[in-house]
């Protein structure tokens, strides 16, 4: 393992979820599908998005999971059915959820978000008080998927969220181990932003198509970088893995993205090309995880010395955390970025 993995690592020290918040949401959301079970009507629930998937960073925000309801038992609900929105299954749901819940967490209320109810706790663990989002879906009736409420425009839209936690999770333990790495580092990186360029699933399916078996968090970040660039300035769509949703969508124009990820693959590759320099390494990965990193003159003497002695932590000596800045020094595609 040279340079570049040592110092990613570090970065991954920095962002990874803490175990307290991260088991509170795990509860959380086990108690809201328990109580949705109950539902009538309800099939199943399922935890989604990056919980089901292992790729949290701190801080732990919410947890997401469903409950799917037998549209036999709905016929007027849905496309599939007599075409009623999802609005008011939504507050039927709600009103059963936010009392159940408020017998353990006396201060939780139930709202919502895009796709259901949201329960929110009013009781932070390590100063974080993860939500939980619960999509009201109904099966299909003669395709694969789900359909899933948008409650901003209040109408159904298909999707497979349990066939994405599969998909995602899916592969020897090796590959599932440096798939959920990278993940990690491309939403930190992609968190540098005011702006975000992309959705956490946008990375998440870039990691599950980009990433083959038999290479490390470092090479495999490298390629996903690589290929994903490659592919937004080619024009090319990101389709849905489970092929049931639209295309996936950037959430900044083509060329931003195109210049955000061109930068981060130019960082990685000279990181990786000089691997046994750490100096080389230090500016080019600090020109991609600018948040995380910084690069003073003379700082590969002062870490030299300790590799061989502990595992390298670039916050030993002071490098890590959002106020780490690298006067002069631009960030690689940074022509739009906010520090």
């Amino acid at each position: 393992m040279g340079h570049t993995d040592d110092i990613l690592n570090d970065i991954r020290g920095q962002i990874d979820a803490q175990p307290e918040p991260l088991e509170e949401a795990r509860r959380r959301l086990g108690l809201v599908r328990s109580i949705a079970d109950r539902f009538p009507g309800a099939r199943r629930t399922y935890a989604s998005g990056s919980l089901a998937q292992h790729t949290f960073i701190h801080p732990v925000s919410d947890g997401d999971g469903g409950v799917v309801l037998n549209r036999r038992f709905y016929p007027e609900l849905g496309p599939d059915g007599d075409g009623e929105t999802p609005s008011r299954i939504t507050t039927e749901l709600c009103a059963l959820l936010g009392p159940e819940v408020r017998k353990l967490y006396p201060g939780a209320r139930c709202g919502t978000s895009k796709r259901g109810p949201k329960l929110s706790f009013a009781q932070p663990v390590n100063e974080q008080d993860p939500t939980v989002d619960l999509v009201v879906a109904l099966t299909r009736r003669e395709a694969s998927g789900l359909w899933i409420p948008n409650l901003e425009t209040n109408t159904w839209e298909a999707s497979d969220p349990e066939k994405h936690v599969d998909l995602f999770t899916s592969g020897s333990e090796s590959v599932k181990r440096t798939r959920r790495r990278v993940v990690r580092l491309l939403k930190a990186w992609n968190k540098q932003w005011a702006e975000p360029g992309f959705s956490s699933h946008n990375l998440t399916v870039w990691a599950w198509e980009f990433i083959n078996p038999g290479v490390g968090m470092a090479t495999a970040l490298s390629t996903v970088f690589s290929c994903a660039a490659a592919r937004v300035s080619s024009g090319a769509a990101t389709y849905d893995p489970a092929g049931v949703s639209p295309n996936v969508r950037l959430l900044v124009s083509r060329s931003r993205a195109e210049r955000r990820l061109r930068g981060a693959a130019d960082g990685l590759a000279e990181a990786l090309e000089h691997d046994d320099d750490l100096d080389t390494v230090l500016k080019a990965l600090s020109k991609v995880y600018r948040s995380y990193l910084a690069s003073p003159p003379g700082l590969a003497g002062k870490i030299a010395p300790m590799r061989d002695a502990v595992p390298l932590s670039i916050g030993m000596v002071g490098l890590a955390g959002p106020a780490a800045a690298i006067p002069g020094t631009r960030a690689y595609g940074d022509e739009d970025s906010t520090q």
